[in-house]
């Protein structure tokens, strides 16, 4: 297997394993053994597991941020102060516009969510000045949008929006195929990505509801 295959190899049953088992759950030999790898691979190409975990993070969110980047770019540029339904549409749509439209959707999903829930400090420790200054605008736009709301509640809510989404992506990704119908055999079928229609379909709703909680009054009040 060439060097760059087997980095690839490396990445892709990682972010399948952290996505299914968490970080600590996951060991270094179920990982090379998943890419059919040897034991040395991980510490040759990326040092440890924790160096692996960010680089399988980092391949799943680059696309995502990039298009949060661009998206909050643009409503700036046409305006100081986006609507909030702008703003969620923003931050929201590249996590459905920005997934795999393969087999490898869920677990990326499943991925996201395990950032966001998992224990392990490692499962945050990869981030980049740039995602946490792409965070800090993204606050700092909303906050005008809602100016009575907490800074404390308003980045809950933020949180909630990528947990919702996520969540969500992972159910869908498990929508099953016609061979998995009732009446056919067990394993007949096997999960699918959600067509671009139902894809579009979800993505309206999830603005419509995220926009909706984003907008609540501030808790209390």
């Amino acid at each position: 297997m060439a060097r760059s295959d087997t980095r690839t190899q490396l990445l892709d049953a990682a972010e399948r394993l952290f996505a299914e088992h968490g970080f600590r759950g996951t060991s270094i030999r179920a990982i090379t053994d998943l890419a059919g790898a040897n034991l040395a691979a991980v510490g040759y190409h990326f040092g440890s597991k924790a160096d692996l975990l960010a680089a399988v993070a980092r391949r799943a969110v680059a696309p995502i941020t990039a298009a949060q980047t661009a998206g909050l770019d643009r409503l700036l540029a046409a305006s100081p102060d986006p609507t909030v339904a702008d703003l969620v549409e923003a931050f929201a749509g590249p996590l459905f516009d920005g997934m795999p439209a393969d087999a490898t959707r869920a677990h990326r999903s499943r991925l996201i969510v395990a950032v966001i829930t998992d224990p392990a400090p490692e499962m945050r420790a990869w981030t980049t000045p740039a995602e946490d200054t792409l965070r800090a605008r993204y606050l700092a736009a909303f906050q005008r949008a809602l100016p009575g709301l907490p800074t404390e509640e308003l980045g809950f809510r933020l949180r909630g929006t990528l947990a919702v989404t996520a969540v969500d992506r992972v159910d869908a990704s498990h929508t099953p195929t016609a061979s998995c119908r009732p009446g056919t055999p067990p394993g007949a079928g096997s999960p699918t990505a959600p067509s671009p229609e139902a894809n579009a379909s979800a993505r309206r709703w999830a603005i419509t509801f995220l926009t909706a909680a984003m907008s609540a009054p501030p808790t209390g009040s």
